[in-house]
């Protein structure tokens, strides 16, 4: 029987950078960073209110093939790579303090039923939104747009 989610990968396009990233400018604690073999680093993070539930930075490489490499590798390029959603307590301060830490935010703090969410980029160009959750119905929901 599944118990949990463990593990979540995040493509990114170079470990050490992504690894400071995630840790000195998200809070992210450092996990595993481990070689195995020639050509592959198993490296991870955690964060520490949730340290069950371990981020594997991991770049396109083998064994995948050669052509899904470079497409993963173009879609990081483009920023076209989804990454994963953060709850955060106070969505307005967080962009605040992340942005002075220079991170890119594609979308502002805006109120949702849901709550307030804000969507920003790794440094590996993936997309991250950030949520204030509140409850919510989904009659809240009803005549809302998200164009």
């Amino acid at each position: 029987m599944i118990t949990n989610v463990s593990l979540v990968s995040v493509w990114v396009k170079d470990l050490d950078e992504s690894l400071a990233f995630y840790t000195d400018v998200l809070g992210f604690a450092a996990g595993d960073d481990i070689v195995l073999g020639e050509d592959f680093r198993w490296v991870t993070v955690t964060h520490p209110s949730q340290p069950e539930l371990s981020l594997h930075l991991t770049t396109p490489s083998k064994p995948l093939s050669d052509d899904l490499i470079a497409a993963m590798q173009r879609a990081q390029l483009e920023g076209g790579l989804p990454g994963v959603g953060l709850h955060v307590d106070d969505c307005r301060k967080t962009v605040d303090d992340l942005k002075s830490k220079g991170v890119e935010f594609l979308q502002e703090p805006e109120d949702r039923p849901y709550g307030v969410e804000a969507l920003m980029r790794d440094n590996s160009g993936n997309w991250m939104v950030l949520v204030e959750p509140r409850e919510f119905t989904p009659e809240d929901f009803e005549g809302v747009s998200f164009d």
